[in-house]
């Protein structure tokens, strides 16, 4: 199917979902009803730590606010459940900053191999000024983000062994539709190929790539290392998701309203972060009874190779002055 096509698919598949689908937000009787729509599986950490928040916004507005949650994809993938938000037919998702960063071009810091020195500094970044920053950022885009989520470090699998940067070359490996996740495949020597994640396992299957890259719990619930028996653990990136919440849904909500969603946001994401280490243990004893290889990569090699990214970054003084900042944190 030509580019052309698949667009015209898209675009009818968004305007029937404005004609005939409910509005992201209403009210039914007394109560305000939020719709959440995201890709992930039920099983999730995310999609646990948002009927977490569900709870909270049901107990902090007595049961005058609710969220009506639809995982696995029911209204579309990152990029087209972000474009719904955006003419108020859904309400609020989960996204990658990775796929984020095409509606907030300072996201893609993040995209940045090697950026954060661990998961502590990782945490005060996001918590602090510069991740609320971050998370207002999108607002010229009619997108409002409300907290990050824990999506771990994220590292290569495979369907051979690879070891080094040059292990990568003239494979074809999935990324998301990231120029940084691209430019980071290439500078690897790969061959960075964009596939929705819900395509991903028939495209392993088939051949289409040769492997993809992502984090453990991701690995393990997608059943990619049915496929991939290969899992290279050199975390060279951690991107994490954003909740996000349209402004034409922000905007209807009454002050309460809106200090009753940050709030509980904010709570889940606390929530989540214990679940997102639990899922990362669990997967590591999954996939290694499943026969997986889980290789341990000389992280300074793979260092080497991505530092032209950081020099063509810094030709930004915008870009170079957040890389400072984000490093400048205790």
């Amino acid at each position: 199917m030509s580019v052309r096509k698949q667009d015209i698919l898209k675009r009818t598949f968004l305007m029937l979902l404005f004609i005939f689908a409910t509005l992201g937000c209403e009210r039914y009787s007394d109560t305000r009803v939020i719709k959440l729509g995201h890709g992930l599986d039920i099983s999730h950490p995310v999609h646990k730590a948002m009927i977490f928040m569900g709870e909270r916004v049901k107990e902090k507005s007595g049961g005058r606010m609710q969220i009506d949650i639809y995982p696995n994809q029911q209204l579309g993938s990152e990029r087209e459940c972000l474009e719904l938000l955006q003419i108020g037919s859904l309400g609020m998702t989960k996204v990658s900053t990775g796929v984020m960063e095409n509606f907030a071009p300072g996201l893609k810091v993040f995209g940045l191999p090697f950026l954060f020195r661990d998961r502590e500094h990782r945490f005060n970044v996001l918590e602090g000024e510069i991740g609320e920053m971050f998370l207002n950022s999108s607002l010229d885009k009619r997108l409002k983000g409300l907290t990050f989520y824990d999506a771990g470090s994220r590292s290569f699998y495979t369907k051979e062994p690879i070891k080094t940067p040059k292990d990568l070359e003239g494979l074809k490996i999935r990324v998301m539709e990231s120029q940084t996740a691209i430019n980071m495949v290439k500078n690897l020597g790969g061959s960075p190929t964009p596939i929705a994640w819900g395509e991903l396992y028939t495209a392993l299957q088939q051949g289409i790539v040769d492997g993809a890259e992502n984090n453990l719990p991701s690995f393990h619930l997608s059943r990619h290392y049915e496929v991939c028996k290969y899992f290279l653990v050199d975390e060279h990136t951690a991107l994490p998701d954003e909740l996000v919440i349209g402004t034409p849904v922000w905007n209807k909500l009454s002050a309460e309203e809106k200090q009753w969603l940050k709030e509980a946001a904010m709570e889940s994401s606390e929530y989540q972060k214990k679940l997102w280490r639990e899922a990362e243990l669990e997967a590591l004893e999954k996939i290694k009874e499943a026969g997986v290889t889980v290789i341990n990569a000389d992280k300074e090699e793979f260092r080497s190779m991505v530092k032209p990214m950081y020099d063509e970054f810094g030709l930004d003084p915008k870009m170079k002055n957040i890389i400072e900042e984000i490093q400048a944190v205790q």
